[in-house]
C-alpha cells in the first residue's frame, strides 16, 4: 500500500469536492436533512470500512458527521484513505436523495 507522496495526496484530493487534508489528514462535513439520514449515511458505509480493514475517525451531532481519515499504520494517507472518501460521497448523495 505505503503512504502518498504529497504530489498524489495533492492530485487526488483534486478530485474530491469539499475535502481538505491538514496534518495528514482528510476531513469533510457532511450535512444531512434529520438526524435519520445522517445515521443511514454512517451505516451505509460501515461494510466497507470492514472490506477495506480501515476504519474512520467519525463524529455525529444530530444531521451533522465529520470524517476524517489517515492510515495510522502507514503515518499519513493511503490510496484507502481516497478510496473511502470517494465512498462518502457517493453514499451521501444517494442518501440525500
Amino acid at each position: 500500500m505505503g503512504k502518498l507522496s504529497e504530489d498524489d495526496t495533492t492530485n487526488r484530493l483534486q478530485q474530491l469536492m469539499g475535502w481538505v487534508v491538514d496534518d495528514g489528514v482528510l476531513s469533510k462535513e457532511f450535512r444531512f436533512e434529520d438526524f435519520t439520514e445522517a445515521m443511514k449515511f454512517m451505516n451505509s458505509l460501515v461494510p466497507l470500512a470492514e472490506k477495506l480493514n480501515h476504519h474512520p475517525d467519525w463524529s455525529n451531532s444530530y444531521n451533522k458527521v465529520l470524517i476524517k481519515l489517515t492510515t495510522h499504520s502507514e503515518g499519513g494517507l493511503t490510496d484507502k484513505d481516497f478510496t473511502f472518501a470517494e465512498a462518502a460521497d457517493k453514499a451521501a448523495i444517494t442518501i440525500s436523495r
